[in-house]
């Protein structure tokens, strides 16, 4: 099984971690779009370890950058196959990184960026273990085949979308959110008004407090 890679930063307090915050980058990016997040946290969260590991596929769409999984013409089915066949890798990559930190899921929160919150959401909510959290920029949930299962952890979940959003349509995040609620999941929910396809100070300010009720 490919092994993921990327950028990380080391805890702001010199010494080991105490928190973990992995983040996934969107389509046809890499984990460097990511990592600046972990510069901001850092300043609230400094026993955090910071790591964005780049997907690990080569992207079809940008030569220069990964993705997840690719985009067919039957965007759903593409979802749900690919989702699938991504979330291996990641389960890896944290049981990885807990297994080289000491800490667990209990520590660590999940944060993705449009494709990589797709992949967020996936992973998040169909892990034996409880992680503190998952925060989705932008993103759709891609029900695992265990989601909603008795026995599968259900972490906290923040959304945020911006109404504006024409690469995933806003809709999906309301409707994540409805299906999340329903299946037992405390979601907290945020709309950007005016926001396009990416994350804007309020939508980082309202992801920032999530995170620090979670792993302040």
């Amino acid at each position: 099984m490919t092994k993921l890679s990327g950028p990380m930063l080391a805890p702001r307090s010199g010494g080991a971690p105490t928190r973990i915050v992995v983040l996934l980058h969107g389509y046809g990016s890499d984990g460097r779009d990511l990592i600046d997040l972990g510069g901001a946290w850092g300043q609230v969260l400094p026993g955090a370890l910071f790591v964005a590991p780049n997907a690990p596929l080569p992207c079809d769409g940008n030569p220069y950058g990964f993705q997840w999984f690719p985009l067919l013409v039957d965007r759903i089915a593409g979802r749900i196959e690919g989702a699938r066949e991504a979330a291996p890798v990641i389960e890896e990559f944290l049981n990885d990184l807990w297994a080289a930190t000491g800490l667990g899921a209990a520590d660590t929160v999940l944060v993705g960026f449009s494709q990589g919150a797709m992949m967020a959401l996936h992973v998040g909510t169909a892990l034996d273990q409880t992680l503190a959290g998952v925060i989705a920029f932008s993103g759709a949930l891609v029900p695992a085949e265990r989601f909603g299962q008795e026995g599968v952890g259900k972490p906290p979940v923040a959304l945020i979308h911006g109404d504006l959003d024409a690469v995933v349509d806003p809709a999906m995040s309301r409707e994540a959110a409805e299906l999340l609620t329903a299946n037992g999941f405390e979601v907290s929910y945020h709309r950007s008004p005016t926001l396009a396809h990416g994350i804007d100070n309020d939508g980082l300010s309202f992801a920032t407090s999530f995170l620090l009720a979670r792993l302040g």
